[in-house]
């Protein structure tokens, strides 16, 4: 009995996990053009903008391409699927969760590929000179991140000899506090791949549509409607799993055992006042920094991977 009463505990945390991150990430994003609108020394459109943005999208009727495969069509469900499956397996609300169990860290960043995959594809079927030039300044970008990003995973699983996320938020989180210097080099690399991944200043710009600069915006060009609304809603989320991943490795404090109902509250509040500085953090950065030229993004990338590579070299020869 207690053993069934237990899974429904993680099942509904589980699901209160869901609900949160779907319905906060256009929060996230709302967040974070407002401080940058700020910053900027102007009014700005609110942080509710994206929901309106979304609900505008979604009353509207979609324009499809003639020659658009039905690839084109599932692409944003998939993306929009991948990226909730991500943000379902990180712990953010709470440990030991059932979809935290299915998949290690490895898996996750192969939810992220599998998405960057379809809507490169996508962005290509159409035929369009925009999508194919997108889709290629994406894979380049990813070619260089991924392996980073993987860099950073790897240095928090020596330190908790495992690539569970689970085991590693519990061990960092519960662990004496100490200083790790390979965690300091990782942090840094993780910042870099954050802002690369999710197309942000230096490497992307997503409040433009200049053909000579754009990444992300040129490979959904094509898209309206519906399909926009679930790509722009799938960015959100994006966000809202790198931060909250980036919380979960490195400031993992203040997340709640499952079945432990009276620390979630408190769990939630920690997560809102996480994500409002970090929101805040990548404003200030964005604003400080100009938007490089597209052959400059390796250099930026290889400066991550080195940086997650010296953390991992630390942790093996220092132990720390």
């Amino acid at each position: 009995m207690s053993l069934n009463l237990e899974l429904i505990f993680a099942i509904l945390f589980q699901l209160a996990q869901l609900l949160l991150v779907v319905l906060a990430a256009p929060l996230l994003t709302g967040w974070v053009n407002q401080c940058q609108a700020w910053l900027q020394n102007r009014s700005g459109a609110g942080v509710l903008q994206p929901y309106r943005v979304l609900r505008k999208l979604l009353n509207k009727d979609a324009v499809i391409a003639y020659n658009a495969s039905p690839l084109f069509r599932v692409t944003p469900y998939i993306v929009f699927g991948c990226m909730w499956l991500a943000a379902a397996i990180i712990p953010i609300i709470a440990m030991d969760l059932p979809f935290s169990q299915a998949a290690d860290v490895i898996a996750l960043v192969g939810v992220f590929a599998l998405a960057r995959v379809f809507i490169a594809l996508a962005a290509m079927d159409i035929g369009t000179s925009f999508g194919t030039l997108g889709a290629r300044r994406e894979m380049l970008v990813s070619f260089l991140a991924e392996p980073a990003l993987l860099m950073v995973l790897f240095t928090a699983s020596m330190i908790s000899h495992s690539t569970q996320l689970p085991n590693i938020v519990d061990t960092l989180a519960h662990h004496q506090f100490v200083l790790y210097p390979s965690l300091a080099f990782a942090a840094l690399a993780f910042v870099i791949v954050l802002l690369a991944e999710n197309a942000r200043i230096p490497v992307d710009n997503p409040s433009t549509h200049l053909e000579l600069t754009m990444i992300h915006e040129a490979m959904i060009l094509e898209y309206s409607a519906r399909h926009l609304a679930l790509i722009e809603w799938a960015s959100s989320l994006k966000l809202f799993a790198y931060i909250a991943l980036g919380i979960a490795l490195f400031c993992p404090y203040g997340i709640a055992e499952v079945g432990n109902w009276a620390g979630l509250p408190l769990a939630i509040i920690w997560l809102l006042m996480k994500l409002l500085l970090a929101g805040a953090s990548l404003a200030v950065l964005e604003t400080v920094t100009a938007k490089m030229r597209i052959f400059r993004a390796p250099e930026f990338l290889g400066t991550a991977f080195l940086l997650a590579v010296l953390g991992l070299l630390i942790h093996f020869l220092l132990g720390v």
